[in-house]
């Protein structure tokens, strides 16, 4: 169980640095700046606290949902996908300021985190809430990128 914790952390972290580096020097330039943001746009604190929770939840939920499921191809390319959207929204949108690739990234994440709530809710039962975070968490995501979209 340790080792797949560290694994899972290991990769959710790594995610998160990589589009770090987009997002630190993004959410400071001109473009993101002056642009139109949706009224319940939380501080920008907020955005690494939700983060740095959500790959612990969502660590522990893959250390405990691996060894419950028989087909774990179907698992490891159900997780590559989420790594790939999540760490190609952070460039899409802030350093190719394209909003509307990254309203498509953000909402095929959310698709696919809802799936894995859903998917393995009857091997994880109670523990799947450790997903919940995450999902609820990019379902305001999504929102503040379709607000985005419209208003600019």
């Amino acid at each position: 169980m340790i080792i797949r914790l560290i694994v899972f952390l290991a990769l959710n972290f790594a995610a998160l640095a990589i589009g770090g580096l987009f997002t630190s020097s993004g959410v400071t330039s001109d473009w993101y700046v002056n642009i139109l943001k949706a009224p319940w746009t939380p501080p920008g604190w907020v955005f690494g606290a939700a983060w740095t929770t959500i790959m612990i939840c969502f660590g522990i939920y893959m250390a405990y949902v691996w060894p419950t499921v028989e087909n774990k191809s179907l698992l490891i390319g159900l997780y590559a996908i989420q790594w790939i959207l999540n760490v190609s929204w952070n460039p899409t949108f802030f350093y190719y300021h394209n909003v509307l690739a990254g309203l498509f990234l953000i909402t095929g994440l959310t698709v696919l985190v809802g799936v894995f709530l859903f998917l393995y809710w009857s091997e994880l039962k109670l523990l799947s809430i450790l997903i919940v975070p995450y999902f609820i968490w990019l379902l305001i995501a999504t929102s503040l990128n379709g607000y985005i979209y419209i208003k600019n």
